[in-house]
């Protein structure tokens, strides 16, 4: 009988099987799907010549997080490659602001647009290398961080104290327009902040824009080399080299829960796993507590609390193979890895406005990915392995174009949208489409196909807002991986610190596992569902999937 069964085997659940097997613990981790990575992910299906991300590709947060850090998954394999430049966002008149890991680059790409805003730039960067680390620490830490919140605290009396506190629950916008003259670094943090489902009107959006703008400062948007699955291949290699087990194919319909506790769990093929100590979960928080765990084990509070949980965006991707390099109009975006599209900040205002009026926007705002120029292994020399996400509204009931996308999402739907996509991706690139080898189409019901975690495209676990995060994560009053379940811990982007690829809710939970004492009489329960699923076990045939 296992130790632990982790539910999920994404990022944050090989994380936790990791640090659970660190401490010696038995782990078995059973995946839904066919292969492991959940939302990291890569495969050759637009084209066998190209390695195509299924879902994410860049990992700032990754490279910053203490957490992978400390598994040394250099150790199994994993290499990670950069792109010439790490951001870049063109604007039709060919002006172009370029983030670059050097930071004399960006400097000198901000005061092309308004002389002075290179030095701006500089005193953001300041601010986070007296801050960032102490912000990264307070993140990656469960919740309530006590020990890096006074950190914190105490390093920001000496940094600015209240105006650096201000700073980050700014809007986007405003925090543009006080720290730069010209339109350069308005638009890095803003495009930076509409990674997640934030407005640039949004409260804390310019402390999101900063956060991520100074990741990307700092250790650049970077690529596991060879496609994203690489991530997860060390994590799994690491795993096994642990004594852990992993099986994919094993779908989990039920968490099994004996006088207030969590037990083991069922899966959809009928079989009983017992946990002896722990069940985690990297699964969706209305997955969790309306499908896995029944309402009668949960308290009303919570149930009802759930009725106000708020999904992020739905997402739209294309991948696409290319047979040569990207025409940008403008040179700054020729060597970027990432390249943000839209025509300005009212651009992104205006899609954001269409978004919160449930409308499929007209002009899109696109994250496009170019993976080749980031990591050559990813497509044939000369050609470009590509792709561009948007987002969409959850619930859709007009289309901001005059094309009639109804949110149905059938075939007529995903062609209209992917044309559009291009068209926005042209406006920047003149000639694109010539280039285009084959395409690949992930609606929101696609992406939720491939991994049930991103319900209807969601790919953040829940809104970024400000309302749903921290003590408010996942519902109020949580925050933490633990659950009314003892036994029970949240071990995916829904609980604390929330979504990206950093292992920390992953952390968080093994962390709280580990500190979990096995209650007297347990013991019994266990062993009694340890004999059932021996007899199941023998009296089955069905092959199992590793």
């Amino acid at each position: 009988m296992p130790d632990a069964v982790v539910i999920g085997a994404g990022p944050n659940g090989l994380v936790a099987a990791n640090l659970l097997a660190d401490a010696g613990w038995n782990v078995e981790v059973l995946e839904e799907q066919p292969e492991p990575g959940g939302g990291v992910r890569h495969d050759r299906g637009v084209d066998p010549d190209f390695v195509s991300d299924l879902f994410s590709s860049f990992y700032p947060l990754a490279a910053a997080s203490p957490v992978l850090s400390a598994l040394r998954l250099q150790d199994h394999g994993l290499r990670w490659s950069h792109a010439p430049h790490v951001l870049a966002h063109p604007l039709s008149d060919g002006r172009c602001a370029v983030l670059d890991r050097s930071i004399d680059v960006t400097a000198g790409s901000l005061d092309t647009f308004a002389a002075g805003d290179g030095a701006a730039w500089r005193r953001l960067h300041t601010a986070w290398e007296r801050v960032g680390p102490d912000i990264l620490d307070a993140l990656f830490t469960p919740f309530p961080p006590v020990k890096a919140t006074l950190k914190l605290a105490a390093r920001l009396r000496g940094a600015g104290g209240l105006r650096t506190a201000r700073m980050l629950v700014l809007p986007v916008r405003r925090l543009g327009e006080e720290e730069f003259r010209g339109e350069g670094g308005r638009l890095l943090l803003a495009g930076n902040a509409l990674h997640a489902d934030l407005a640039p009107e949004s409260a804390g959006s310019g402390g999101f824009g900063w956060l991520m703008s100074m990741l990307g400062q700092t250790y650049g948007f970077p690529v596991p080399a060879g496609g994203s699955s690489a991530l997860v291949a060390a994590l799994v290699q690491r795993l096994r080299a642990k004594g852990g087990t992993l099986r994919c194919g094993e779908r989990v319909d039920r968490v099994l829960v004996r006088d207030g506790r969590a037990v083991g769990v069922r899966t959809a093929g009928g079989e009983t796993v017992a946990a002896a100590r722990a069940v985690l979960a990297d699964v969706s928080v209305p997955a969790l507590y309306r499908q896995l765990v029944g309402p009668e084990h949960l308290p009303a509070q919570l149930l009802a609390d759930l009725e106000r949980f708020q999904w992020d965006f739905s997402t739209f991707k294309v991948d696409w193979a290319l047979d040569g390099p990207v025409p940008w109009q403008t040179e700054g975006a020729v060597g970027a890895g990432t390249v943000h599209l839209a025509d300005g900040l009212d651009e992104l205002t205006r899609f954001a406005a269409q978004i919160a009026m449930r409308q499929v926007p007209d002009r899109p705002f696109a994250l496009f990915g170019q993976m080749t120029t980031s990591d050559a292994s990813r497509s044939p020399r000369g050609t470009e392995s590509a792709w561009a996400y948007t987002h969409v509204p959850r619930e859709i009931t007009g289309d901001a174009g005059d094309e009639g996308i109804t949110g149905s999402w059938e075939t007529r739907d995903q062609e209209l949208m992917a044309d559009r996509v291009e068209r926005q991706v042209e406006r920047f690139a003149p000639g694109f489409r010539a280039l285009i080898r084959a395409r690949r189409i992930l609606a929101p019901p696609t992406l939720q196909a491939l991994n049930r975690n991103l319900d209807d495209g969601a790919i953040n676990g829940g809104t970024t807002a400000m309302h749903q995060q921290l003590v408010f994560r996942p519902v109020p009053g949580t925050g933490r991986p633990e659950t009314p379940v003892a036994g029970l811990f949240l071990a995916s982007a829904g609980a604390h610190p929330g979504g990206g690829v950093h292992g920390a809710p992953g952390a968080n939970a093994a962390r709280a596992a580990l500190r979990r004492r096995l209650p007297p009489g347990l013991h019994r329960a266990q062993r009694a569902l340890s004999r059932r699923n021996r007899v199941g076990e023998r009296s089955s045939t069905r092959e199992r999937t590793y």
